[in-house]
């Protein structure tokens, strides 16, 4: 990668990071799509994992003060048991048909959004395992199920400290999980090592301006960034 691909990727990197940590449910719906202009999808898979595993770490560290220990049971165990299972499948399935699944997964989950906006999830134990396999399945097949994870946490209406706290610590052990199956795929390659330890200063400051900007922003202002 030439050397202004780079500075853009770095850049463009770190606003998914800010943008990610501000609404709450990570980087990963934002950063897939940038780093598929970069690299090949299985490399994107591979790098999303870890640049994940460093932004939740540095959001635990951040936001460690409040976690919802019921949605850690309900939503996560789902969550990281399909993430296995999605991330199993990757390696099945033809690169078009992933990328295909992943574009109508973006567009299809925002237009519900656009045309439904009052849509609300019923804050129910059942709706947050139905919320956990279905973001842990899509994350773990095309890179991304944050938006999933998000909206089903939104519907908890959780303090935004105990939303991005409860979502890292899930996103955590999602990220954690699918990192084997992919490395095990051979998603995770050498070459792309060098844009693995940018991406780790990039989830640090990324992570840390999203936490600033967040002191300024409501928690009625928050919610709605959410959804």
């Amino acid at each position: 990668m030439a050397w202004d691909d780079i500075v853009i990727f770095t850049l463009l990197a770190l606003l998914a990071e800010v943008i990610g940590t501000i609404s709450g449910f990570g980087s990963s719906v934002f950063f897939v799509p940038i780093a598929s202009m970069f690299f090949d999808f299985y490399s994107v898979l591979g790098i999303t994992a870890l640049f994940h595993l460093f932004s939740n770490i540095s959001k635990i560290t951040l936001f460690r003060k409040g976690i919802n220990k019921m949605l850690l049971i309900y939503l996560g165990i789902p969550a990281v048991l399909f993430v296995i299972l999605g991330a199993y499948l990757s390696d099945k399935m033809p690169t078009e048909v992933l990328l295909g699944i992943l574009s109508l997964f973006l567009i299809g989950f925002s237009a519900v959004f656009l045309i439904f906006n009052n849509l609300k999830i019923e804050s129910s134990k059942r709706n947050a395992v139905v919320g956990g396999t279905l973001s842990g399945f899509i994350a773990g097949l095309v890179g991304t199920g944050g938006a999933i994870r998000g909206m089903t946490l939104s519907a908890f209406r959780l303090q935004k400290d105990v939303f991005i706290a409860t979502s890292a610590f899930i996103d955590f052990a999602v990220d954690a999980s699918r990192s084997v199956v992919y490395y095990t795929n051979g998603f995770v390659h050498k070459h792309d090592l060098p844009y693995v330890g940018i991406l780790f200063f990039v989830s640090i400051i990324g992570t840390y301006t999203g936490k600033r900007v967040l002191n300024f922003i409501s928690e009625e202002w928050f919610k709605r960034i959410v959804l």
